[in-house]
């Protein structure tokens, strides 16, 4: 029973895409399920490898090694039927720029031999607010606005899964706010959501998450579940000088890992011993730091990524 629910969302299974005749490596040995209906994040920066295997999950890339199944087809032998199944928003804007809103819409879905109308209560709350615009040039649309549209194409033929690459990428925050629940209203109907993003704090709108790094995916859970894992000690530093107060935290021979979070330092130490915060306040005394504050903070996501990549490094150090 477990096997068929999984079949009708996605399942990769060691997917490897390398590029320039194997010299370089986007994606490596990625496995991992989502369930139908799920909410799916793939969080990590630029490079990461998110565009490449969401490329290889929508058939526009062949992978080298591994298999994966979308929504019951399989990328590989069931090119065309899966291509009519899944709705794809790829990151860059790809709309036809010199046609209007309505005439995007209705191109797309004569594509697919359906009509707007008939698909008009999936996309009915997405369509309403570019609706005014709809005699507009889609190059002449703001950001947000070029992000629905775009939104409702990649709808427009009810697809069962849908892929979105870093659709929040470049507009403004209350724009990025509300397409986040927008996705929340279509998970409600039971589409199968994959969105790649590399804002962390988006993390915790998807139902499960996946950390990738190098083209390869460091931990999956729930975005509770990764905070939770979190092994170690957190804190918070700040002071009058702020790029002196980070040379010196990293010089500090007790210092884990030390980078910028908005106004603070976030830190972390070697070991967990009380005896090794006091010798580091003592420290930053010594160092002549003003206005010091210095607390233990709970860890965010992009906490938890930066650990997962530092001790990724040592590892590969290590061997």
């Amino acid at each position: 029973m477990e096997e068929a629910t999984v079949e009708r969302g996605i399942r990769c299974t060691a997917l490897t895409k390398t590029f320039n005749k194997g010299a370089t490596t986007a994606i490596e040995d990625i496995s991992f399920t989502v369930e139908p209906g799920e909410l799916f994040g793939l969080i990590g920066p630029d490079g990461a490898g998110k565009t490449t295997l969401i490329r290889v999950l929508t058939t526009l890339y062949v992978p080298d090694i591994g298999q994966a199944v979308v929504d019951g087809l399989d990328i590989a032998t069931e090119v065309k039927a899966l291509r009519n199944r899944v709705g794809y928003m790829p990151g860059k804007f790809s709309l036809y720029q010199d046609l209007t809103v309505a005439e995007n819409l209705e191109f797309f879905a004569t594509l697919f031999n359906t009509t707007v109308q008939a698909n008009m209560d999936l996309i009915h709350d997405i369509y309403v607010q570019i609706a005014p615009f709809r005699d507009r040039r889609a190059g002449q649309l703001s950001g947000g606005m070029k992000q629905k549209l775009a939104l409702c194409c990649a709808l427009i033929h009810k697809p069962t899964v849908l892929f979105l690459d870093e659709p929040t990428t470049g507009v403004d925050v209350v724009s990025r706010k509300e397409f986040w629940q927008m996705l929340a209203k279509l998970k409600k109907q039971g589409i199968t959501i994959l969105v790649s993003t590399p804002y962390m704090d988006e993390a915790t709108l998807c139902d499960r998450i996946a950390l990738i790094q190098e083209g390869r995916i460091m931990k999956i859970d729930t975005p509770q579940g990764i905070l939770d894992a979190f092994p170690i000690r957190l804190f918070a530093l700040k002071a009058k000088a702020t790029y002196s107060l980070l040379c010196d935290a990293q010089a500090f021979d007790g210092t884990q890992s030390c980078f910028a979070f908005g106004e603070y330092l976030h830190l972390t130490f070697l070991d967990q011993e009380e005896s090794t915060i006091r010798r580091f306040k003592d420290y930053l005394k010594d160092k002549k730091h003003q206005e010091v504050v210095f607390m233990e903070v709970k860890p965010s996501i992009e906490d938890c990524f930066m650990y997962l990549m530092k001790s990724e490094k040592q590892l590969k150090t290590a061997s």
